[in-house]
C-alpha cells in the first residue's frame, strides 16, 4: 500500500503494528478515566418501561445502535425548551 504524502500528519502519524499491540480497550481503563474521556462526570441512568407510538419507536430505531441515546437527547432538548 502506497501512502499519500498529502494525508501524512507529523502530529498524528499512522499507527504501527507496535502501536496496535499496545492498545488498551476503553472498557479496561479505570472508571474515573472512562468518565473523563466520555464527558460524563457521573453516569445517572435508569431503565424504564414506557409505551411509545410504533412510528416514533421505528423512527428512532432507524437511527442505528445509538437510538436510545438519541431519544434521551431529544427528550433532554425538549425539557430545555419547556419549563418544568
Amino acid at each position: 500500500m502506497k501512502l499519500n504524502p498529502e494525508l501524512m500528519d507529523a502530529e498524528n502519524p499512522e499507527w504501527t503494528d507496535e502501536d496496535f499491540k499496545n492498545v488498551i480497550p476503553f472498557s479496561e481503563l479505570p472508571k474515573s478515566l472512562q468518565s473523563l474521556l466520555s464527558g460524563k462526570v457521573e453516569a445517572r441512568e435508569t431503565s424504564v418501561t414506557m409505551n411509545l407510538s410504533v412510528d416514533v419507536l421505528q423512527a428512532f430505531q432507524a437511527m442505528g445502535t445509538n437510538w436510545q441515546m438519541q431519544l434521551n437527547n431529544a427528550l433532554r432538548e425538549w425539557l430545555a425548551e419547556h419549563s418544568v
